[in-house]
């Protein structure tokens, strides 16, 4: 499995982004596809997952509200809306798939940078 991520960008607070998370191979319904981000001098975080066959959701309770994330099975994309993006959304975002929402993650993408401006 090889996870390609893309779309960050320097946006104003306040503004929107999205990014996606291509995968190559097989993806199985009971797999996760999830986004996590680190910020400088920070420990990296759990910001959403998906249940790649039903496609329920997790999001951490810090973007709860304003992030959106969905998937396309058919292009095995995964989609993470972000809106009302604030300063401290600015990080290193990282899409990877696994096992269960939070945790045991085997696959991880390169990450893509998101600059939050004030």
């Amino acid at each position: 499995v090889q996870l390609q991520a893309s779309g960050g960008g320097l946006v104003q607070a306040g503004g929107s982004l999205t990014l996606s998370c291509a995968g190559s191979g097989s993806t199985y319904s009971s797999s996760v596809r999830g986004w996590f981000r680190q910020a400088p001098g920070k420990e990296r975080e759990f910001v959403a997952a998906i249940r790649w066959g039903a496609g329920t959701t997790d999001y951490s309770d810090s973007v709860k509200g304003r992030f959106t994330l969905s998937r396309d099975r058919a292009k095995n994309t995964a989609y993470l809306q972000m809106n009302s993006l604030k300063p401290e959304d600015t990080a290193v975002y990282y899409c990877a798939q696994g096992t269960y929402y939070r945790s045991d993650y085997r696959y991880w993408g390169q990450g893509t940078q998101v600059t939050v401006s004030s």
